[in-house]
């Protein structure tokens, strides 16, 4: 393994272990917590694919049910299925039932939700160019396969024991370049990706919206066709930022 990416992964486990001493957390406190960060990861996620709601616009469109005026009805649909979808691998991560293709195609379903009826779920059966990247995703015909090895190796990668923030990292990267639905892939990505993180004791990845980190995050994911390094280290760090803004917070409330 790559010394920079082992040692990142040190930190990661060592930061996660911290969190543990301080689990499990009371309720209110939990909730309290969860409901900021489902708010702030559903507006980067929904920053990063060109949705203009702000922060504040987006924990009013969710938590209050407003209408902010001069925004369109696709971006409100965003945030709330976003959040809901952040809920929904919240309780995924805690229960028993295996990630497969059906977990991938309930998450798109939500994020699509009253967006693209026809689509929500179901993988592409056209072809499609990713704006910006020289990677040709896959013709439709060839997703069924592609979608089967996927899991397949996702399992096997389990089986080897290797380190959940790169199995997460693969999970994140590998959905995103087989690309199989019409739309929504990398907010679904990022979904699946944080799934794994979560039932695993980890923290959701924040990956953030602004022009830097976006060029950042799309170079890093281009060059994961010929090297998963980049976007390893990439999640690895946004992992320990993550889990260092938790242990913050929790030391701020008193846990």
């Amino acid at each position: 393994m790559n010394p920079e990416i082992s040692s990142l992964l040190h930190e990661c486990d060592k930061l996660k272990a911290k969190l543990s001493t301080l689990r499990p957390l009371p309720v209110d406190a939990l909730k309290k917590i969860e409901e900021a960060y489902n708010i702030d990861y559903t507006y980067e996620s929904n920053r990063i694919e060109g949705n203009t709601l702000t922060l504040q616009e987006t924990e009013l469109v969710v938590n209050e049910g407003m209408t902010i005026a001069g925004k369109s009805m696709r971006e409100h649909l965003e945030a709330i299925n976003h959040a809901e979808a952040v809920d929904y691998i919240r309780d995924f991560a805690k229960s028993g039932i295996e990630i497969s293709e059906r977990t991938i195609k309930e998450i798109h379903a939500l994020v699509l939700h009253g967006i693209n009826r026809e689509n929500a779920g179901r993988y592409r059966t056209v072809p499609v160019r990713i704006s910006g990247s020289t990677h040709v995703p896959p013709q439709p015909y060839l997703l069924g396969k592609l979608m089967e090895d996927f899991i397949l190796r996702f399992s096997e990668m389990e089986a080897r024991g290797e380190h959940p923030v790169l199995i997460a990292a693969y999970l994140h990267e590998t959905l995103v370049r087989i690309h199989p639905f019409i739309d929504g892939n990398g907010r679904t990505s990022r979904l699946l990706m944080n799934l794994y993180l979560l039932r695993h004791g980890y923290t959701i990845v924040n990956l953030k919206g602004d022009d830097d980190t976006r060029r950042a995050y799309y170079s890093a994911l281009e060059a994961s066709h010929t090297d998963p390094t980049p976007f390893q280290k990439l999640i690895a760090e946004a992992e320990i930022s993550s889990l260092k803004s938790h242990l913050a917070v929790l030391a701020y409330n008193g846990a």
